[in-house]
């Protein structure tokens, strides 16, 4: 099944990313984070490891499954899971320090990715900061697009479809401007394959 693979071949290979996403954004153990989407819970147990009282959402109930399980087996205190929908965060405003979304944007129609960001804006404090990771666009030329692009035309359906239109819309810059936030920093990683931005909530 492909949550499972996910959590035993994909999330092995992202550890890079998830360590240097802490490092990148500089946020600091207290903090109260938030990962949105956050599938198997990976980034999420990345933050609490670092001292972060963390929180992750899923609305995949299987994901989320393994999430609460691997939270049970590490005996993770400063850590909690939840099935919700991230267009419909159920926390008040200013509830974190910071907020994440790793590779979910490009999973989504457009109207959604427009109410995702502005839930994570809004559960943020002012001045708090937000963090996303996706495939840069346009993709970079080199071998690591092909792969990618194969991985999402079999995940098939909605899904191939809304990667298309997220690399047809512009992917995150085009989003952050829409939704006036002001970026920070920058970096790329795997060859230029995924953008990291790190971006202030105003």
């Amino acid at each position: 099944m492909f949550f499972l693979n996910y959590a035993t071949v994909i999330d092995p290979l992202l550890r890079g990313v998830r360590l240097y996403a802490i490092y990148f954004s500089r946020m600091k153990a207290g903090d109260r984070v938030l990962d949105v989407c956050c599938g198997t819970g990976d980034q999420a147990f990345h933050y609490a490891r670092a001292g972060m009282m963390t929180a992750g959402i899923e609305l995949d109930p299987n994901m989320l499954k393994l999430a609460i399980k691997d939270r049970r087996n590490k005996n993770s205190k400063n850590v909690s899971f939840y099935r919700a929908d991230a267009q419909h965060l159920p926390f008040r405003d200013n509830s974190f320090d910071c907020a994440s979304i790793s590779f979910a944007l490009h999973e989504k129609e457009r109207t959604a990715r427009d109410n995702i960001i502005a839930e994570m804006k809004r559960v943020v404090k002012k001045g708090g900061i937000l963090l996303f990771l996706d495939f840069q666009v346009p993709l970079p030329d080199n071998l690591l697009p092909w792969l990618v692009k194969l991985i999402e035309f079999f995940a098939g359906g909605k899904h191939h479809r809304c990667f298309k239109d997220y690399l047809a819309q512009g992917g995150l810059d085009v989003l952050l401007a829409r939704n006036h936030l002001a970026e920070v920093k920058r970096g790329y990683l795997n060859d230029g394959l995924i953008t990291i931005i790190k971006a202030m909530n105003s």
